[in-house]
């Protein structure tokens, strides 16, 4: 008999993670090391959050258990910031305050998902999705999208797709890892066409802030109100606000399906850490003058990021389009000698791991991502950095 369950040995670990821990153990080590791989903005929280914090370690009310869905003033916030920036309106009751985004995403699965049912996940995707909708018990979908394309699916793969057993679809607008940002008009086609069809739609919308140029975000229960019975967003306040450590996320669902992902949290987590629950009351009640300081930068370092992979002899990378990250294609590095040595990587695995032991440089492989041949690569970081980081990766993967 084995000692572990089978449900949780076949999770693998998160790759971001992993290659961001190996990366700070370089550092920490004495290294130098750039580190590419976590999805996780540099700025530090705004002051106006962390004085909010604050306070409220010092208010006693805080110091105890309060309802596991939430406290009732940030459910109140929440809605009232999805109306300003969404223009979606939703009630209380609608709302579940979950431990970060990873949180909201396993729960809307856990809420949905029957063992058997199928879940269209696009490539690429992040890391955690398909974890989470086997942990469900439900069969994860994959559809692989194409840079050709600006690795945006279509109606037509997705009804290709679709059987009897089609519960959701996953969607992600800005898309984490490609950059895409999916244009109105078709956020509007795949709304209708999951209405047509009675298919659940899960959408991720932890980078909504996060979008550059002409590329605007447009949410799909707003461009098809027909969806909202049968939609769940997921966000959170890590990427926007720059709180990745404080582990506040949300999901906005029907109150029959927030009802049971709630008796669900009661018996697992119970309430998000009370804290960060008033932290993020602060973030979102204030205006969003910081986040329009961290999308300026973001989107000048992406340029600077796209610029300089697109260098790089047999590389092509989409610009991105929202998020902070790239992610090229670096087929034409794979299967031939690199660097001083003469290193051969016959995947984006041992790229991976080559271009961290012999260049100092951490990103993470595309084969967590389900897309063999690509990187990500986080531009959440200094312009400096960035040079210096592409600068070694040229000099890694020139001819010997």
């Amino acid at each position: 008999m084995s000692r572990v369950s089978s449900r949780l040995a076949a999770i693998t670990p998160s790759a971001t993670l992993a290659v961001d821990a190996k990366a700070k153990a370089m550092v920490a080590s004495g290294e130098d090391v750039i580190g590419f791989g976590a999805g996780e903005p540099d700025f530090p929280t705004p002051e106006h959050i962390v004085e909010a914090a604050v306070a409220a370690c010092r208010d006693p009310k805080n110091h105890r258990y309060s309802p596991p869905g939430g406290l009732p003033e940030l459910k109140d916030a929440i809605v009232a910031k999805t109306d300003r920036d969404s223009g979606y309106a939703v009630s209380p009751g609608e709302v579940l305050v979950t431990n970060g985004g990873k949180h909201a995403v396993f729960t809307a699965f856990a809420a949905l998902c029957d063992p058997g049912d199928e879940v269209i996940c696009p490539a690429p995707y992040w890391t955690t999705y398909p974890e989470a909708i086997a942990l469900s018990g439900a069969v994860p979908v994959v559809i692989d999208t194409e840079v050709e394309s600006g690795f945006q699916v279509t109606v037509e793969q997705l009804e290709a797709a679709r059987t009897e057993r089609t519960k959701v679809f996953l969607f992600v607008n800005p898309d984490n890892p490609s950059g895409a940002v999916y244009p109105r008009e078709q956020v509007k086609a795949i709304g209708e066409w999951a209405v047509e069809h009675g298919i659940w739609v899960v959408t991720d919308e932890i980078y909504e802030h996060l979008t550059f140029g002409p590329h605007e975000f447009s949410s799909m229960p707003v461009e098809v109100p027909d969806l909202a019975d049968r939609c769940i967003i997921l966000n959170g306040v890590a990427k926007t606000y720059a709180m990745t450590g404080w582990r506040v996320g949300w999901m906005i669902a029907p109150v029959d399906i927030t009802k049971s992902g709630t008796n669900f949290q009661s018996h697992t987590t119970s309430n998000v850490n009370n804290v960060a629950q008033r932290a993020a009351i602060a973030a979102l009640v204030g205006d969003l003058s910081a986040v329009a300081e961290m999308r300026s930068a973001f989107e000048r370092r992406g340029k600077l990021m796209h610029q300089m992979l697109s260098e790089l002899p047999g590389v092509t990378c989409l610009e991105p389009q929202g998020a902070f990250y790239c992610f090229p294609d670096v087929t034409s590095l794979l299967g031939r000698p690199l660097g001083p040595a003469g290193l051969v990587a016959a995947n984006t695995l041992e790229l991976a791991d080559l271009a961290l032991s012999e260049a100092n440089v951490a990103f993470v492989p595309g084969e967590a991502f389900g897309t063999p041949g690509y990187i990500r690569l986080s531009f959440a970081m200094g312009d400096d950095d960035i040079a210096e980081g592409i600068r070694r990766l040229s000099a890694f993967t020139s001819t010997p």
